[in-house]
């Protein structure tokens, strides 16, 4: 595999926040899928909208099985993402979580970068896998992730 496994597993599948409309909203309600998930700040800078775009293309590569895969962003809870932004990544999830909660959940950075940094990948249990470089080869992470769709019996 190219990203780093997780060993051992972290269970974030409870990851609490709100989505944008202030509605609860969370990692728990992607449960049963392959979810992509990266952080940002209150303003997503030019490495947020890259990682952004990397999961979006990477999610639709994978052709007939990307409906097994979402898309999480985690922005800090007085974010307000641009339209443009949005309307850029349809159908991904916006989950506005406290400043560290996501090394509270156990998302541990490399060394030398903050958990936003990366992108990650959970799995349909809810279970932390997989975590990539702060710029990661969208080929490789292609290949780690059909490799897990076509492993998996579940999600």
């Amino acid at each position: 595999n190219y990203g780093t496994l997780l060993d051992p597993l972290r269970e974030v599948g409870s990851f609490p926040g709100t989505g944008l409309d202030g509605a609860p909203a969370g990692l728990a309600q992607l449960k049963g899928r392959w979810v992509l998930v990266t952080g940002g700040d209150a303003d997503c800078d030019a490495a947020c909208e890259n990682r952004l775009f990397l999961m979006r293309q990477v999610r639709l590569t994978t052709g007939k099985d990307r409906d097994r895969v979402e898309r999480a962003w985690i922005v800090a809870p007085d974010a307000v993402p641009s339209a443009k932004l949005l309307g850029e990544h349809d159908g991904m999830i916006v989950i506005r979580a406290d400043r560290g909660a996501m090394t509270a959940a156990g998302f541990v950075a490399a060394e030398g970068a903050r958990p936003q940094d990366h992108i990650w990948i959970v799995d349909p249990l809810g279970n932390l896998v997989l975590r990539y470089p702060v710029a990661p080869d969208p080929s490789r992470m292609k290949k780690d992730l059909l490799k897990l769709l076509m492993a998996s019996r579940i999600g």
